[in-house]
């Protein structure tokens, strides 16, 4: 059974930070890319940060670049999100996604964790 599992949302005041983690299980967490997304109420879902599967490649989206910093942990099976310096806008339920790729002449299948909220106000 696979699972992502996500924590460390909650509630916090601007210029504060708090760590995200995703707990993998039930597929081989070492092949797979990883990424952070994020969706805010009545906005679509967006790519917040990437990290290739070795830990070695990371991307971010312009409006998180030098504030977030996405890791892994292959050895936990987990993969985080510290965010520092958070704003109002930043406000949104993060979901954890391990995403298809391409191996071998086949796509892995694609999953979703269910979402933690964070929710950043004074």
């Amino acid at each position: 059974q696979v699972q992502l599992v996500e924590s460390g949302g909650g509630l916090v005041q601007p210029g504060g930070s708090l760590r995200l983690s995703c707990a993998a299980s039930g597929f081989t967490f070492s092949t797979y890319p990883m990424r952070w997304y994020r969706q805010a109420s009545g906005k679509e879902r967006e790519l917040v940060a990437h990290i290739d599967n070795s830990g070695n490649l990371t991307m971010y989206a312009d409006s998180v670049k030098g504030r977030f910093t996405i890791s892994r942990d292959n050895v936990k099976n987990t993969v985080y999100l510290q965010m520092n310096s958070l704003k109002p806008e930043d406000l949104a339920v993060y979901y954890c996604n391990a995403p298809r790729y391409y191996s071998g002449g086949s796509y892995s299948p694609a999953y979703w964790g269910q979402g933690t909220q964070v929710t950043v106000s004074s």
